[in-house]
């Protein structure tokens, strides 16, 4: 601590003395001589100097001295197109609204320190930005457009809302149309244009690959290993050997199978399940990744850094190196494997009455896809007779399946059950089908026992009062609550809110959901209910899941791909074999909050690339649709129009001017539009035809208009 204060002294002593001239983050860490591993701790001590009011960060990015106002209200600015924006603030639900003259020249992502203003926009509190701790955007992905002797980049995140000047000796050779990463050297003002230099070249725009491409680097997702990591990888990887089965429960000779999607690689799980009398024997067996990344490691810092592999509808970036995740952590048919196994007894009534999780050494009897077991469960006696020797095993599944959900919907699990979307591809990346992913019964049990699985070890952790990391899921904000209640109410159903605080049990969920099932409104009804509720997230609190109604609940079932599975495997390994002292327990609920929270991050951050990779291709996919009739549901109203999803997942928008013109009533309690002078009205869940109308690729959205004898109606 007394270091920390030592060097804020001194870089307030060198801001403050007469020769000093406004520097950049990394030109003071050069003048300071600043070790490269020691300039992380350099930005946080400048964050800290500028939100204590002693130094001020210039528009350009260049510190000065502060004004000595102390302000701790700060966070991160999300700018809009049009001007204005939001500040994040840091366990706050709401966020703060910056007018458009009150931005104060913060960019996209800034630190900023703020000050609230007597006013509100909508619900939200307004605020004004007075000053700015860091810039976090860097680098940003865009179109080159070359003009004279200089050049433009068009930013493909339409937060942005300026072209970014490029000097032409700082454009790398780019032409019109390339799309190019730049890297930001000013960040404007009022009078000036953001400044940067083309620092990679991606190829044109019209290149196969180049538009998933730009958007994996809009979102600085890694795409290549470094080498220590790739060699550490390589060395790691070896087959298990006797030494490594040393202390580990031998199950190699039970029966037990992987079942995956046809083209997956990475096989992390596998099950077995056996009967002893009326209880089950259920053993869920997940890869042993820690013993092969071993913490503080060169690939242990890069999983952490990733957070999660990133399934793209072209690619997977996967969290670790192939070596690992499609190798010796892959728990592949007929190969020796190490793996952490929970093995449950089940009684009847579909309760966990014993467990144990135990390090062991597994052989995976049999590799079976969803489709494949699928049909077994559905009586196709060709592949029955293809897989003779499992098929009691996974009736056997199937019963245990169906006894887990009926308990979990029991206590009020919800279980939404939209179709995510299935893209398939050419081989130069052109979209040539969109349908729906549906479950099976197949997909359902694997995801019953894994559920139950992460359950019984977030359970048997949490009594044992030792640092984990949990995966949460809080209450619905009652305001969304009370208004889905005040909509449903229009159709005749009702849902039971706890009086005072207006909460909700997720049974009372669960049952309007059941209600709905198989109604006109049913859509309608689900949509909204999911979009009341809350984000899931990794905490070191075990706060309780609401979707799955459940007190204890942890990811456990996929070290290879999400990192804080790996890591809770590191506690459970340690308190296996007796090393979780007090040393230990300190280290870890000294790392484990920040484990937390960036792997929540990365998450978001993977969850929004896989979405514009979605919505990019599906607006490629339609644009070869322009003109055609399909029949879709309304999927959402607002004042601006009405979006209509298709059959196959696509979604697009009827501008409201292509509905009433100027003429027309929005409705937001009841989710409804309506024309003033034809009496025409639009609703949450209403079937109509449209024709597809055009595409945007810079918004990657598509216009549909509706379809000539919908326009007769409303004549």
């Amino acid at each position: 601590m007394e270091i920390r204060q030592e060097r804020k002294n001194k870089i307030c002593e060198l801001v403050e003395a007469d020769f000093y001239v406004p520097m950049k983050e990394k030109e003071l860490a050069d003048f300071m001589q600043v070790k490269a591993e020691e300039r992380g701790g350099l930005k946080e001590i400048l964050e800290e100097l500028v939100k204590e009011g002693k130094l001020q960060m210039t528009r350009r990015g260049k510190y000065i001295k502060g004004d000595g106002i102390s302000s701790q209200l700060s966070g991160t600015f999300i700018s809009n197109a049009r001007g204005f924006g939001f500040v994040e603030i840091e366990g706050q639900v709401q966020d703060l609204f910056i007018p458009e003259n009150e931005v104060n020249g913060a960019f996209h992502k800034d630190k900023v320190v703020v000050e609230l203003l007597p006013g509100q926009h909508g619900k939200r509190q307004e605020a004004k930005i007075v000053a700015i701790l860091s810039h976090e955007l860097t680098r940003i992905v865009g179109t080159f457009d070359k003009a004279g002797k200089f050049g433009f980049v068009i930013p493909d995140n339409d937060k942005l809302p300026s072209d970014i000047f490029v000097p032409i000796e700082r454009s790398k050779g780019a032409v019109t149309g390339h799309k190019v990463v730049v890297e930001l050297t000013e960040y404007g003002d009022e009078k000036h244009k953001p400044e940067g230099k083309v620092v990679e070249i991606l190829g044109h725009v019209n290149d196969p690959g180049v538009d998933i491409l730009s958007i994996v680097k809009g979102f600085d997702l890694p795409m290549e290993f470094p080498e220590k990591v790739l060699n550490q990888g390589q060395r790691v990887a070896k087959d298990v050997s006797l030494k490594d089965m040393e202390g580990r429960k031998d199950l190699r000779a039970v029966q037990m199978v992987t079942i995956d999607g046809e083209d997956a690689k990475d096989l992390d799980d596998a099950v077995s399940l056996s009967k002893e009398g009326d209880n089950y024997l259920l053993g869920v067996h997940i890869a042993d990744v820690s013993n092969y990344v071993q913490e503080n490691s060169a690939l242990d810092r890069e999983a952490e850094k990733r957070g999660t592999s990133v399934y793209l509808v072209d690619r997977v970036i996967p969290m670790l190196p192939h070596v690992l995740s499609n190798g010796i952590c892959s728990l592949n048919m007929k190969e020796d494997r190490l793996a952490l196994s929970c093995l449950m007894t089940i009684n009847k009534k579909g309760e966990v009455i014993d467990h144990e999780i135990a390090e062991t050494v597994i052989c995976v009897d049999q590799r079976m896809s969803y489709t494949d077991v699928n049909k077994i469960l559905e009586g196709d006696s060709d592949t029955q007779e293809q897989f003779e020797t499992f098929v009691p095993m996974f009736f056997l599944m199937k019963e245990l399946s169906d006894l887990l959900r009926e308990k979990r919907k029991k206590r009020g699990s919800i279980d939404f059950d939209f179709p995510e979307s299935k893209i398939l591809l050419d081989k130069d990346g052109v979209p040539v089908s969109i349908k729906p992913y549906e479950r099976n019964a197949a997909t359902k049990l694997i995801e019953d026992f894994m559920l139950l699985a992460n359950e019984t070890v977030a359970q048997h952790f949490y009594w044992m009062e030792l640092p984990f990391v949990y995966r949460t899921h809080d209450y619905p904000d009652p305001e969304k609550i009370l208004k889905l209640g005040t909509f449903i109410n229009n159709f005749g159903y009702h849902i039971k809110v706890k009086s005072g605080d207006n909460e909700i049990h997720p049974k009372e969920i669960q049952k309007l959901l059941g209600r709905i099932e198989g109604t006109e409104e049913e859509a309608l009804i689900s949509r909204l209910t999911l979009r009341s509720m809350k984000r899931a997230q990794y905490t070191v609190d075990c706060t309780g899941h609401f979707g799955l109604a459940c007190q204890f609940y942890c990811h456990f079932t996929s070290p290879i791909r999400r990192y804080p599975d790996l890591q809770i495997h590191r506690i459970i390994k340690e308190q296996l074999r007796g090393r979780m002292n007090g040393e230990r327990i300190d280290h870890y609920q000294s790392i484990l909050p920040e484990v937390a929270k960036h792997a929540s991050e990365m998450e978001r951050r993977a969850d929004e690339a896989e979405r514009e990779t979605d919505k990019l291709k599906k607006v490629q996919f339609m644009e070869q649709k322009i003109g055609e009739i399909f029949e879709g549901v309304i999927s959402g109203i607002t004042s601006w129009g009405i979006y209509v999803e298709l059959p196959n997942t696509v979604e697009g928008l009827i501008h409201v001017s292509r509905l009433f013109g100027d003429y027309y009533y929005y409705c937001e309690e009841t989710y409804e539009m309506l024309g003033r002078d034809t009496g025409r009205s639009f609703k949450l869940g209403q079937r109509i035809r449209i024709v597809v109308d055009g595409v945007d690729y810079f918004q990657k959205s598509i216009d549909f208009v509706l379809a000539p004898e919908e326009d007769r109606e409303e004549d």
